[in-house]
């Protein structure tokens, strides 16, 4: 099973909110409105300032903003923020070859061709689709792209 952990799922829930708001918010506010320990956003919302998908304000009315429009976060952004890139297994562009079967491995090349499909379809569906779930929006995945006609500001 492919699977995020549990801070990653967490730091979606925290950029939904973050995408939903129209006001600077604290990490206890963030907190309560996703009833998710104060400690947790708290540390997300140092990972997703760090990674440039939020923005810190201080001063009496500080908090934390998106750091982009919710239409230029992708879901890859975050995951990749979180966890880094993206990789099914050990064996795709870019990872140290540990494996001792990589000279014999029939799945040699073929999982760079997999993990990228995986790639383009998270990078289809932005922030401001995931903060409007449940209503009609644009997914564009592989090249693949169906379009609500009610909604065409959902690119």
């Amino acid at each position: 099973m492919l699977r995020l952990n549990r801070l990653t799922d967490y730091g979606v829930v925290v950029m939904v909110q973050l995408a939903r708001a129209d006001e600077v918010l604290t990490a206890q506010r963030l907190a309560e409105r996703t009833s998710l320990p104060q400690p947790t956003v708290a540390k997300l919302l140092a990972l997703l300032a760090r990674g440039g998908l939020a923005a810190a304000q201080r001063g009496a009315a500080g908090g934390y903003a998106l750091a982009r429009a919710p239409e230029d976060i992708s879901v890859a952004d975050i995951i990749e923020t979180l966890e880094g890139p993206v990789a099914l297994t050990a064996c795709v562009d870019g990872a140290n070859h540990l494996c001792s079967l990589e000279n014999v491995c029939a799945m040699r090349g073929h999982w760079d061709t997999v993990n990228a499909a995986i790639r383009r379809a998270l990078e289809g569906v932005t922030l401001e689709a995931m903060a409007h779930a449940g209503e009609p929006f644009l997914f564009a995945a592989a090249g693949d792209a169906r379009l609500d006609p009610d909604r065409t500001d959902r690119l």
